[in-house]
């Protein structure tokens, strides 16, 4: 396996320096050898080969890395995920060795140029990504509404399991955000409609259409020609309602979906100390992310948010409100990727919440 892995690696890099060293015979040569230094530049100062991150540290004790994680933590399991794309997603059947990153082997590979069809957690198949199929294959989560539904089935809401344990969404799931209620990535309540694909103009509407695809990074200025004056792309908005109640319409859409995120974590607490009478406690870096708040002052600690004090005190009225949050929370952009479909889950979310403790839903308006 390891043998296996280095001459993949040997064959990688190989390509990118023969390229970058090939003679320049000709003017076409030269641009071809400038633009790949571009590239390779672009892609070495990316996120996406900090070998330094935990995102491809974690395993090296271990010396390898489990099936269910190395597709999207390593080149190897992604190039052996994408031969086989009718596997489970985001999983392969055996571990790989530790020391890649999402290289360039990842997008240049001959199943990943016939990639179409990309399968996502809650079943659902889609083929629309084109060229940016290859980045939905990491990006859509670990889980979705099914998954939520077969852990709580047959529980009644407000009462505590001792069967039940956090879900967590994963981080990054932007592909499947984007996707909306297509792949049912966040919880949806029964009987409530909720936004499919969140489309914007012919010209963005897939990852690589927005981001640059070694860099990641995405240009203002790509905005900017219909969203005017605008500073920041937490600045953008085009619905005229006012979500959050505040009377202010003007800001940009991030704004009301962090005033709901935050209601929803309160609402959380709420809940948790009241109908449950164990307080819970959110942290945002460290897994599994709920904690018990075994002071109930409402912050978490060093001390609280290690993985022996997680919360373990879940009603499945509670599980539902707080995977939601962490969807919310796991997407960073998601004000970018389909703010209806986040506004719609924290909503719901606080509303369900509302049949069990107060909860103040003046002025709220779900999209």
């Amino acid at each position: 396996m390891i043998r296996s892995a280095i001459a993949r690696l040997t064959l990688v890099f190989a390509f990118c320096l023969a390229l970058i060293a090939a003679p320049a015979t000709a003017q076409d040569e030269q641009s071809d050898a400038a633009r790949l230094v571009t590239i390779m530049e672009a892609w070495l100062a990316s996120p996406h080969n900090d070998r330094t991150s935990e995102a491809f540290t974690h395993w090296d004790e271990d010396g390898e890395i489990p099936g269910g994680c190395a597709v999207c933590h390593s080149s190897l399991g992604a190039v052996d995920w994408m031969r086989t794309p009718d596997a489970t997603p985001g999983v392969i059947d055996h571990p790989v060795a530790t020391g890649t990153t999402v290289d360039c082997a990842v997008c240049h590979n001959s199943a990943a140029a016939n990639l179409t069809s990309v399968p996502f957690p809650s079943g659902t198949s889609i083929d629309s990504f084109e060229s940016s199929a290859v980045c939905a294959v990491c990006h859509q989560g670990r889980s979705s509404v099914q998954t939520v539904n077969a852990a709580t089935e047959g529980m009644e809401d407000d009462v505590v399991s001792g069967d039940l344990g956090f879900i967590n969404t994963h981080y990054a799931p932007s592909a499947a955000t984007q996707m909306g209620s297509t792949v049912q990535i966040g919880f949806e309540y029964p009987g409530k409609v909720y936004k499919g694909q969140f489309t914007h103009v012919p010209d963005l509407n897939t990852c690589t259409d927005c981001h640059r695809p070694h860099s990641l990074e995405v240009q203002l200025d790509s905005c900017t020609a219909c969203h005017q004056g605008v500073a920041s792309f937490k600045d953008i908005r085009i619905s005229p309602m006012d979500f959050d109640g505040d009377g202010v319409t003007t800001n940009g859409i991030s704004v009301p979906i962090a005033a709901l995120h935050a209601r929803l974590e309160d609402a959380i607490e709420l809940y948790a100390t009241e109908i449950v009478q164990a307080p819970v406690v959110y942290s945002s870096h460290a897994y599994p992310y709920f904690f018990a708040d075994t002071n109930a002052d409402g912050e978490a600690t060093d001390d609280e948010a290690i993985y022996p004090n997680r919360y373990q005190n879940w009603t499945p009225r509670l599980l539902k409100a707080a995977y939601n949050y962490q969807l919310v929370a796991k997407d960073g952009a998601i004000y970018t990727h389909n703010p209806h479909y986040a506004l719609q889950l924290l909503y719901d979310s606080l509303e369900s919440l509302s049949e069990s403790v107060e909860v103040d839903m003046t002025g709220l308006i779900r999209p």
